[in-house]
């Protein structure tokens, strides 16, 4: 018998992902409040509502597709980040908190001119352009349907100072130089078994796998560096959490300086940076 009641709803929906999700009640919640277009503290104040039909089969449709483990941020076609909230696809990668860690490291000295390669969503772009409006920033991505997804996001949220280009990492803004470059690149090797776990199946495989070493992306943007930074400029590039070593040794042989490693709430070594005073 389908249920009279939010309540029922609810209890039914985390029962369906006790096995499946680890935050079953959180998951269900979310999408209870979609299907019914409450917010989810609106659903814990009247639990005895009744729940429309068109709501139930919109919440029960969703919530099997999460049973099936897909992401939730795919099914309600957005996530939160920083203090913002983005529009995500399949065709982008589900921004984490490891990458606000990212924003928040570049944001400790402005730039006017900055470079964001392989942009995704956006995020990362966008929240620049929030905290530093003058700043002019080119977001670079190869992915047509990304880029379309980043350019609504910018849109959508003001962000008039972004720039998106189509394109394999540096090559849309060659001749170029940058106060400021960033990147989230792919950096897992490809006989890691992160990619095939949990949400991260439903993600595009380009934006997780980098390579053999899982260090190639990284080595590459850390490589042509020199070349599109101004005198005194800075590099953040977040990487595995086994990676910072590598990372730092990489930017030291570019003749990067001031290089420093952050680590995300879980302790690990997840976003890398310096300073170029000399660049190519």
């Amino acid at each position: 018998m389908d249920p009279a009641t939010l309540a029922e709803a609810r209890r039914w929906g985390i029962d369906q992902l006790a096995e499946t999700s680890p935050s079953a009640a959180i998951d269900t919640d979310c999408l209870l409040a979609a299907a019914t277009g409450l917010e989810p503290v609106q659903l814990r104040a009247w639990p005895e509502a009744s729940i429309e039909p068109a709501a139930w089969q919109r919440f029960r449709t969703t919530l099997r597709r999460r049973r099936d483990g897909e992401p939730v941020a795919y099914l309600l076609g957005r996530r939160g980040f920083m203090d913002f909230e983005l529009a995500v696809t399949p065709s982008v990668l589900i921004p984490r908190p490891e990458t606000e860690h990212l924003v928040e490291a570049a944001l400790a000295q402005p730039a006017d001119r900055v470079l964001e390669l392989g942009t995704g969503s956006g995020c990362i772009a966008i929240a620049l352009a929030r905290a530093w409006p003058s700043a002019r920033i080119d977001a670079v991505d190869r992915s047509s349907d990304a880029l379309a997804v980043a350019s609504r996001n910018a849109e959508a949220l003001g962000a008039v100072s972004v720039r998106f280009l189509a394109g394999d990492w540096y090559a849309p803004v060659a001749g170029n130089r940058f106060g400021l470059i960033i990147a989230n690149p792919p950096y897992i090797a490809d006989d890691e078994p992160e990619p095939d776990r949990d949400d991260a199946r439903f993600e595009p495989r380009g934006a997780l796998r980098a390579g053999a070493t899982g260090l190639e992306a990284l080595e590459f943007i850390i490589a042509a560096a020199p070349r599109h930074l101004d005198p005194g400029g800075r590099i953040w590039l977040e990487h595995g959490y086994g990676q910072g070593a590598a990372v730092r040794g990489r930017l030291a042989e570019q003749g990067f300086t001031a290089i420093e490693t952050r680590r995300d709430l879980a302790g690990h070594e997840r976003v890398s940076g310096g300073i170029l005073e000399r660049p190519a």
